[in-house]
This record gives structure tokens, C-alpha cells and sequence, in this order.
């Protein structure tokens, strides 16, 4: 896909005020990369274009479904991905679990219509760095970007009181992860990398049946009730435990 317009060059046309305002603009080299996954095309090209208009954000790539964030994103090494949770097929938070294990460094910001605390939270832990409500004001938007790229976490208080709910409940998930089967494990990996249950009966010679309970179990003693909270779940129950800089 084709890159949008970052911003247009002057002309001799152009009254002199305005090329020298456009001299002071930030250039293009220094401009923090966006990319875009929206599966609503009107929303999309709104907020591509609102990006376009900062000074020191370019929206480089945009997409409508996550599988194709997943091929064409890593290339453009983004410095932010704004991602829809609720995607066709794929959706965002699944997405954000994939795409962060390919592009770590990039942060990954939710689009939401709404303030649902238990979607947001599940990808917080999915490994998005914040979440934004679509009708974001533009100078929030702005200052959002602008916090998540220096290390800030954008959301609301009630989900960063939930945040901090999940630290307490961390030694709970791990210890009933533990207590997954190796064959339950070895089926959670295959869910992790985007195989179906077809899919995973066929490369670890079992029958769908099969696959199936061994779902049930993990879904049980994950205390989930989907695929992909699953896969969340474990992921972040398997992520290295790491202690405060002041700790000793």
C-alpha cells in the first residue's frame, strides 16, 4: 500500500508568509510514524488525515484487518500503531498480541467507541501501552501520542486502578498456568500463532475432539471463555516478573 501524502512542498505561488511558515514546520525525516488499523473506511481516512495535520506525526500506512496489519506493518517500522479492538475476522487485541512479539519496541495504542473496562483491560495485557475512545478530541489525540512515546501509559483512572489490580491477581494466574498439562501448553502455543483447532489436531496428530477438551481444561483452569483471552492470559502469565529500579 501506497504511503499517504505527508504534507505538500510550496510553490512560487505560495505567498511568502506561508513558505516561511512551512520552512518552521517539522521536517519529514523528523516526523514519528503512525500507522493506522480501522476496518471503518470513512473513520479511517478522518483519522489519517487528522495525524497528517500535526506537525510532528505522519500516518505512513493504514488497513483495514488485522491480518494484514500483520504482513505489512513490521516493514514500516512505526513508531505507533492505532488499532481498532473490534476487527473483522482477527480482532485488534489478538492482533496487538501478535504484532507486539514481532515489533516490541513500537507502541500500540486501542481505538475503542467505547469505554468497555473489561475489553480495554484484556488488551492492556494483550501488551497494548494505552487506549483512546474514537471521539478522541484532536489536541488529546496529539498529547496522547505524545505521552505513549515518552513512556506514558494513555487511559482512563478506572483502568489504571484495574491495572493495578492485576499485579495482586499476577501470582494467581501464574500458579494456575502451572498447573497446565504439557499437551495443554503445547496446544496454547499452536492457538498463539494463529492455528485452528483443525490445524492443531493435524501437527500434533490428535483428533478435533481432543483438541477440543484439552480447550475446555485450559479455558477452565485459565478461568477464560475465548481463544484469544487464552492466549492473552498465558502470554502474560509466562512474561518475566520484573521488580521496581528501586528495588534491591
Amino acid at each position: 500500500m501506497t504511503p499517504l501524502k505527508i504534507m505538500t512542498q510550496p510553490t512560487a505561488n505560495t505567498p511568502k508568509s506561508a513558505r516561511a511558515a512551512r520552512a518552521t514546520d517539522v521536517p519529514a525525516r523528523c516526523k514519528y510514524k503512525v500507522a493506522l488499523v480501522e476496518d471503518q473506511p470513512d473513520v479511517r481516512a478522518s483519522w489519517a488525515k487528522l495525524i497528517n495535520s500535526f506537525p510532528d506525526f505522519s500516518c505512513v500506512f493504514t488497513c483495514a484487518t488485522g491480518e494484514e496489519a500483520l504482513r505489512a506493518i513490521p516493514p514500516e517500522q512505526p513508531d505507533v500503531v492505532l488499532m481498532d479492538i473490534f476487527l473483522p475476522r482477527m480482532s485488534g487485541i489478538e492482533t496487538t498480541v501478535r504484532l507486539k512479539a514481532l515489533l516490541p519496541q513500537t507502541q500500540v495504542v486501542m481505538l475503542t467507541a467505547m469505554a468497555d473496562q473489561e475489553l480495554v483491560f484484556l488488551a492492556l495485557e494483550a501488551g497494548a501501552d494505552g487506549y483512546l475512545l474514537k471521539r478522541t478530541k484532536p489536541s488529546a489525540l496529539r498529547a496522547a501520542l505524545l505521552d505513549v512515546l515518552g513512556g506514558g501509559v494513555p487511559m482512563t483512572s478506572q483502568i489504571a486502578r484495574r491495572v493495578i489490580e492485576s499485579f495482586r491477581q499476577k501470582a494467581i494466574v501464574r500458579d494456575e498456568s502451572a498447573r497446565l498439562s504439557i499437551r495443554e501448553e503445547q496446544i496454547l502455543l499452536q492457538l498463539s500463532q494463529g492455528y485452528s483447532n483443525k490445524q492443531i489436531a493435524d501437527k500434533l496428530d490428535l483428533s478435533i475432539d481432543t483438541v477440543c477438551t484439552h480447550l475446555k481444561h485450559v479455558f477452565n483452569k485459565l478461568h477464560v471463555r475465548s481463544r484469544t483471552e487464552a492466549v492473552v492470559r498465558y502470554m502474560a502469565s509466562k512474561a518475566p516478573l520484573q521488580k521496581p529500579p528501586d528495588s534491591p
